[in-house]
């Protein structure tokens, strides 16, 4: 599935009442609570819970839901930011990750 695609699906659950500047004030919150979510899940760990793969990928894909919603909102398309941003990460470290590029880039 491409990026677009997956875009294309998701977007058949976005709220429709919804302005275009509530639609990505709606997927600003969301990503956070996503994160939120995720972040709950490595917290727990710490007490002693076991970090279960299902779920948190379940967590992942609601906020891929919502980067996408955001994307939706903004006109784009996944597959546009997809590109661009292995591009600039191209740019960045041509030959891979370098903790030397990264200090000074």
């Amino acid at each position: 599935m491409t990026g677009n695609e997956y875009q294309e699906l998701a977007a058949r659950t976005i709220n429709k009442h919804l302005t275009d500047r509530g639609l990505e004030k709606h997927s600003l919150h969301g990503m956070v609570g996503e994160i939120g979510e995720i972040h709950s899940l490595y917290q727990k760990y710490y007490q002693g819970h076991v970090i279960d793969s299902n779920e948190l990928m379940a967590e992942l894909g609601d906020l891929l839901w919502f980067a996408a919603e955001f994307a939706t909102s903004k006109g784009w398309k996944l597959d546009d930011v997809m590109e661009a941003n292995i591009e600039k990460l191209r740019k960045r470290y041509p030959d891979g990750f370098s903790s030397e590029r990264s200090l000074n880039r």
